[in-house]
């Protein structure tokens, strides 16, 4: 290439990829002060302002022989000082998960350079810029983004200390590797397929210096590897999770596509348009392969980190049911790099890639619709309920919550008011948040109705629809909180806040 003509193309390159990080930004930014927050968001932001000391033993303080919380704190540690420099505005703690969603867009671009196929580098910084996916975890006030960034990070510095042999690299890779399991605990099923890496390309040569600097990586996190056992059986004991089956390799593949919910109506065309670009990147890999085209490995890579960690988990949680998509968010970005790579690598005919395009481009497009405007559960509009409710209290008044999951939320946006909520059944999957983390929260659940509302002369019953229509399809007349507020109030009136109904009661 004239050098003229490479200094220009490299330009060219460089405004499409400014281009795609400003699109990936102004995404990621929409609607990030209005969409309201909901009960792990709300977690988040009261546990992390506790500080450190604090959440330790909110997180580590043994219940019925289990950690009382199962997340590791790198998050909560990061948010807890991002507030102190920025406050708690909505704006404010969403820029942070905002931040490492960027840094992971950066990464694909800079991954996908270093692994040798510069034309992949900008399509797939554009799908990653523009994934429902992506976006949507680089908007949550959780710890999903940052684990992207880790994981990423480790993935680039791993292929970078096997082609280049740097040393410091391989500490790249160490110090990720342990500040993603810090992050979240689900990220060792990453990092085990990441690390055998050496092994997949037989790079003999690297496979000491990846035991070694994995190694490393172990000692880093080995303090909080003593308490991993506990965190495990907490989610055994205690949560929802259950034993996945065929259908959450389904829903895997759509929440890499098109993000999750999605309206019933739409759930057919979603399902084609991830089934038809894996098919279309399926066929180009195993061509690739046969022909050996030129990057064919690096294609490999990107599709074995892809599938193998979700393999792994799946297969894991068949024994300790720990199966969420969202800890699967760098595989989600690996697909999305196998995906560009298949698209502009492999000699896929023109029409077919385009039509490909399309389709991935109105699947993210609808996803992302859907994402912005979904309001159901567990999201509710708590800021309007709760300014709505601000005007209308009287002293004596008690806003009570049936559970924790409209609690939380209404306690960051009105922290003024009175408020109480019930405990969870104890050992059911809702039991989530044991004493010690309620400690640390300063908000403690209340057994019963009656403890909760005492002498209250009017009751503000806050409940998700969701909740009243559960007991109803177990045959039940009404819902148990009802049932005693009835017995014992009189029922004033009733009003619908989108998937939360607020009851006021008068005694």
């Amino acid at each position: 290439m004239h050098p003229s003509t490479q200094s220009q193309w490299r330009e060219r390159h460089t405004i499409v990829l400014i281009s795609a990080l400003l699109l990936g930004l102004s995404l990621r930014l929409a609607a990030s002060t209005t969409r309201p927050i909901w009960y792990d968001e709300a977690f988040a932001i009261l546990f992390s302002e506790k500080g450190i000391q604090d959440m330790l033993a909110g997180t580590l303080t043994p219940v019925n022989g289990v950690s009382a919380d199962v997340h590791p704190l790198a998050y909560y540690t990061l948010l807890w000082g991002w507030m102190r420099l920025f406050g708690e505005s909505l704006l404010a703690v969403r820029a942070l998960s905002i931040l490492f969603g960027m840094g992971v867009i950066l990464l694909v671009y800079l991954l996908a350079k270093s692994v040798g196929l510069p034309k992949v580098a900008i399509p797939a910084t554009i799908l990653t810029a523009i994934s429902p996916f992506q976006i949507h975890y680089a908007q949550e006030i959780r710890m999903y983004a940052l684990l992207a960034l880790l994981l990423m990070l480790a993935s680039w510095a791993l292929w970078q200390g096997v082609h280049n042999g740097c040393w410091y690299w391989w500490g790249i890779f160490a110090c990720s590797s342990a500040l993603a399991q810090y992050t979240h605990n689900l990220a060792f099923f990453y990092l085990l397929p990441l690390a055998l890496t050496s092994v997949l390309y037989r790079h003999w040569r690297y496979l000491l210096y990846t035991l070694l600097s994995g190694s490393l990586a172990g000692l880093f996190y080995l303090p909080w590897l003593l308490h991993l056992p506990g965190q495990f059986a907490r989610v055994q004991s205690d949560y929802w999770t259950s034993r996945p089956g065929f259908d959450r390799v389904v829903t895997t593949l759509l929440s890499f596509t098109t993000n999750l919910p999605l309206p019933e109506a739409w759930l057919p065309g979603a399902l084609f348009v991830a089934i038809f670009c894996c098919m279309i990147a399926g066929r180009q890999t195993l061509r690739a392969y046969r022909l050996r085209l030129p990057g064919y490995q690096a294609g490999l890579w990107f599709l074995y980190l892809a599938i193998v960690p979700a393999s792994l988990l799946f297969l894991f949680s068949q024994w300790r049911p720990v199966y969420i998509e969202r800890a699967l968010i760098a595989s989600g970005v690996m697909y999305l790099l196998w995906l560009a790579w298949a698209l502009v690598e492999t000699d896929l005919a023109i029409p077919i890639q385009r039509v490909t395009a399309v389709l991935l481009i109105l699947a993210f497009g609808t996803g992302y619709y859907q994402h912005l405007t979904y309001r159901g559960f567990p999201y509710a509009p708590y800021p309007q309920m709760m300014q709505a409710l601000e005007t209308r209290l009287i002293p004596g008044d008690v806003i009570l919550h049936s559970n924790k999951l409209t609690m939380l939320p209404s306690v960051f946006y009105a922290r003024q008011l009175p408020q109480e909520y019930l405990d969870d059944p104890p050992g059911s999957g809702a039991d989530t948040l044991a004493e010690p983390t309620q400690k640390t929260l300063g908000l403690y659940a209340r057994p019963s109705v009656e403890d909760a509302v005492g002498e209250a002369q009017r009751v503000w019953f806050v409940i998700f629809t969701r909740a009243i229509e559960e007991y109803h399809q177990q045959g039940y007349a009404s819902h148990p909180h009802l049932e005693w507020l009835q017995e014992h109030y009189q029922l004033q009136g009733v009003e619908t806040w989108d998937d939360v109904r607020l009851y006021q009661f008068i005694r």
